[in-house]
């Protein structure tokens, strides 16, 4: 039989596509996740070591979606070659139990491992940079309404309407509201008392 594995590294990210080309590919039972790389612990990664039995082949997208590091990499597939179980990756290749095929292996994973810690370099070297030389700079995703929105909408509060109807005429959710109107009531208390 052959399994694929699909992951992906946020929420926001879309499996469609993986799971397309593990189905291309020939798996005939895909698991998926969204998970980071970093995270110890991958239940339907776990599920899938448990279902493959020898003569199986597990499907994987690219080298990054099967381990989180050379050293994990070649430990998972040792076990699997060990049970008779192949491993496709599908931008490498077929992966088989003989001399070449883990070499290989092990290089293109200690080459993806580099690649991984080349882009939280290259990110925290940009994050430093931009804290040095941008006073507006703020990490984390930039917030959806300006402050113009919010203020639109606390209006609107303060003249009697609901958060489901102001919700409804802004488009900002209830959970955003209260808590932007929450930052904006500290603020002014804060403003009063300087």
């Amino acid at each position: 039989m052959k399994i694929g594995y699909a992951r992906v590294s946020t929420l926001e990210q879309k499996l469609e596509h993986q799971i397309e080309i593990l189905k291309e590919a020939g798996a005939e039972k895909i698991f998926q996740e969204k998970f980071t790389g970093t995270t110890v612990e991958r239940k339907q990664f776990n599920l899938v070591l448990q279902q493959l039995k020898s003569g199986d082949t597990l499907i994987v997208a690219r080298m990054d979606r099967f381990a989180r590091n050379t050293r994990e990499a070649l430990g998972i597939v040792q076990e699997l070659f060990a049970q008779g179980i192949k491993v496709h990756i599908l931008n490498i290749g077929l992966i088989d139990n003989t001399p070449t095929g883990q070499l290989i292996f092990t290089v293109f994973s200690a080459f993806a491992q580099f690649e991984r810690d080349l882009i939280i370099t290259r990110t925290q070297e940009g994050k430093t940079f931009a804290k040095l030389h941008d006073p507006n700079f703020k990490e984390g995703r930039p917030k959806k309404f300006s402050e113009e929105q919010i203020q639109f909408a606390f209006e609107l509060k303060q003249q009697g309407m609901t958060y489901k109807m102001i919700e409804r005429k802004t488009g900002i959710s209830i959970a955003t509201q209260k808590r932007r109107f929450m930052k904006a009531l500290k603020d002014k208390a804060v403003d009063k008392e300087s």
